[in-house]
């Protein structure tokens, strides 16, 4: 049925220093989260789901709360037209108030709607539109969504390949009801990201869905010599009243980007969360390809230990993404994830234990030891920023080409030295790369930190780890060096001034290599959607190049 879509409500925009973020008013400096108003004057609503993804014929549970008399849900099956596939008024979704603690214990909310999903459905991202009327007119919308995966057991699929979206890092950067894995309200102090993060709560706003002409995290244009760092994602979020993190992650800014270009070009795909690959490994029997793309930056050693055997049994996995950072954990189904970071070996309960193996640290550090180049071909922390506050701000924002004969190239006139993606700024946000060695104009892993034999670096661009910060008039540095002290420990033991030099730099690469009777194609740049989406041909023909290439068996 046809619906005015509910994105274009009007929403007021009022400030007041309450310590948290509501979506229609700004930011309070204490603390920037979304939660709930709970004031009846100002009717809202916020709703969720009971799981991330459903097969068809199972049935999708509303959880909500709500001070409006009635609200209304709608689901739309989201892409180049989306579709809306199930609308009800009038629903009575009673007050119940946020738990305090609803970031890592779930907002434990009453049902309030369920839908079916009918037989038929196809796999796809399913977005969830909440809203409710005020007295003023206006009208108060919520975003959630979840995803319709594909059967397990089904027939090969060899036309298709499987879509995994990086749900948890959309969970680490959600911030809704108090904190996420960066900053927020837990702790002793009421002043520190929580470790455990519960998926049975909202989505903070601008995660699930972003008006057109939402700024990205990289800087647009280049700055002019002694002009002072800026930061857009974070002044349009204070005063259009998104999540502070709406620009780090989330289907709205990375995958869906992806989404529309392939569904555009004509490729058949079916979605899978990333709890279902933790969970439901056995649904990647049925394809020869997996694609991942956007930010990518947190895994369970089970979704990797799935990736390695389908590579090596003969599957393809291109990734179009950056940033492979964080080992975390699944417990009870999905509906917390775990991640202390920084804190893992003071305070991981698996800390010395027998499941020391599961330490929830970055992959790369001494205590966990099992470093991404393994299974993708490129680290997170031999990258990591360009292009953006005190990050290379007038870098290329390109990947440089090294390797012009490689496959991946095919029929795009590319030459040794071009810069590709520039004017689209593929290279930017967080990137992934390796230590590397040059030998008579070619760059080669030097494999001290993973990198498979017969890895080819194709293209390259420098990162850094930390904001290089120049003194200046007003000048204000959001990351600043970026915890370089802490990586430096993590790689090589200690944070002497000699590690820290040597960890402060790195890069971005492109990079392909064979494992087994399978292949992996990396583009390790976050950015590498905005290619697509700004129609680069380079960056368009190397993606069809690839998803070709893998959907024929390589």
């Amino acid at each position: 049925m046809s619906r005015p879509r509910p994105e274009f409500g009007s929403l007021n925009q009022r400030a007041r220093p309450t310590g948290i973020m509501h979506p229609d008013q700004g930011w309070h400096l204490s603390h920037w989260y979304e939660a709930p108003r709970e004031d009846p004057a100002q009717p809202e609503v916020y709703v969720y789901t009971d799981a991330m993804s459903y097969a068809p014929g199972d049935e999708v549970i509303f959880h909500g709360s709500s001070t409006a008399p009635g609200i209304s849900l709608e689901i739309w099956r989201d892409g180049l037209r989306p579709e809306c596939v199930y609308a009800r008024d009038g629903i009575a979704a009673p007050f119940a108030p946020m738990p305090a603690h609803a970031y890592r214990d779930g907002c434990q909310w009453p049902e309030i709607d369920r839908w079916t999903v009918p037989a038929a459905t196809p796999s796809g991202f399913y977005r969830v539109a909440a809203w409710c009327q005020r007295p003023d007119g206006s009208r108060f919308l919520q975003h959630h969504c979840f995803v319709v995966r594909p059967p397990a057991g089904q027939p090969r699929q060899p036309d298709r390949f499987l879509f995994l979206l990086c749900t948890s890092t959309w969970t680490a950067y959600n911030d809704w009801g108090g904190a996420n894995s960066y900053d927020g309200i837990d702790g002793p102090q009421g002043k520190d990201f929580s470790p455990v993060l519960s998926t049975r709560r909202p989505w903070t706003r601008g995660l699930v869905w972003l008006p057109p002409g939402a700024p990205r995290l990289c800087d647009p244009v280049p700055r002019e010599p002694w002009e002072a760092p800026r930061y857009p994602t974070k002044e349009w979020a204070y005063t259009n009243g998104y999540a502070q993190y709406y620009a780090s992650s989330g289907w709205a800014q990375f995958e869906r980007h992806f989404a529309l270009w392939a569904e555009r070009e004509g490729y058949a795909f079916d979605y899978l969360t990333q709890t279902d690959l933790h969970y439901r490994p056995e649904i990647l029997q049925a394809y020869g390809a997996v694609v991942i793309a956007g930010h990518d930056e947190y895994w369970t050693r089970e979704m990797r230990e799935t990736i390695d055997r389908f590579v090596e049994d003969g599957g393809r996995v291109a990734r179009f993404a950056g940033n492979f950072m964080w080992q975390i954990r699944l417990e009870d189904e999905g509906a917390r994830q775990v991640c202390y970071k920084a804190r893992a070996k003071d305070e991981d309960p698996v800390a010395g234990g027998p499941d020391h193996a599961r330490l929830t640290g970055a992959w790369e550090e001494l205590a966990v030891n099992w470093p991404g180049a393994a299974t993708f071909g490129v680290n997170g922390m031999r990258g990591v920023y360009s292009s953006w506050g005190g990050f290379a701000p007038r870098a290329s924002r390109g990947f440089t080409i090294y390797r012009p004969r490689h496959w991946a190239y095919a029929g795009l006139d590319v030459h040794y030295g071009d810069v590709m993606g520039a004017q689209a700024g593929i290279f930017a946000y967080e990137v992934d790369g390796l230590e590397y060695t040059f030998r008579h104009g070619l760059p080669y892993p030097t494999h001290e930190d993973g990198a498979p034999e017969g890895t080819e670096i194709l293209a390259m661009s420098p990162a850094l780890y930390g904001e290089e910060m120049h003194d200046g008039e007003g000048f204000r540095y959001y990351l600043k060096d970026g915890g370089l002290a802490r990586k430096a420990e993590a790689l090589s033991g200690d944070a002497s001034p000699e590690s820290i030099a040597r960890h402060q730099y790195g890069s971005g690469m492109i990079v392909s290599f064979r494992r087994g009777k399978g292949e992996v194609f990396t583009a390790g740049s976050c950015e590498w959607v905005m290619g697509l989406t700004r129609n680069c041909p380079y960056t368009q023909g190397v993606t069809h190049n690839v998803l070709r290439r893998f959907l024929a068996g390589g």
